[in-house]
């Protein structure tokens, strides 16, 4: 039978099988680990959502760096993608509540996205090359 799964700094360790087809011990992010992020991630937005936007970008930007070179580890470019879609969605909820009208509309802010783009998910550390 396969062994349990045990989290370990903030990865959830588990067993499968690689691409080859033999066995392989891959990592994700721990789900706890990645809760814990989008909450703290949350509480952050809804604190400073009435700076100017360019400096909320500027910093999320580097929030998202951050992120991604610590678990941007092999197997694990799956929760590093739904951590920006995550990220995205509370900016579109919290940058519209800067006033009593709507910000943005769903097509404005992919406009502003793709002027302003944030930075995609890269797997920085590779363990098995």
């Amino acid at each position: 039978r396969k062994p349990d799964t045990f989290d370990f700094l903030g990865f959830t360790h588990y067993c499968s099988k690689g691409r080859n087809g033999k066995f392989r011990v891959k990592r994700k992010t721990s789900r706890k680990k990645f809760n814990a992020k989008v909450k703290a991630f949350k509480v952050w937005i809804k604190s400073v959502r009435n700076q100017h936007i360019l400096d909320i970008w500027s910093a999320v930007r580097l929030k998202l760096v951050g992120h991604y070179r610590y678990y941007g580890i092999t197997d694990n470019f799956s929760m590093l993608k739904n951590f920006l879609l995550v990220v995205q969605k509370l900016l579109y909820k919290w940058l519209n509540r800067r006033s009593q009208r709507r910000s943005f509309t769903y097509e404005m802010f992919d406009k502003f996205l793709t002027f302003n783009p944030l930075p995609r998910p890269k797997i920085y550390v590779n363990i098995y090359g």
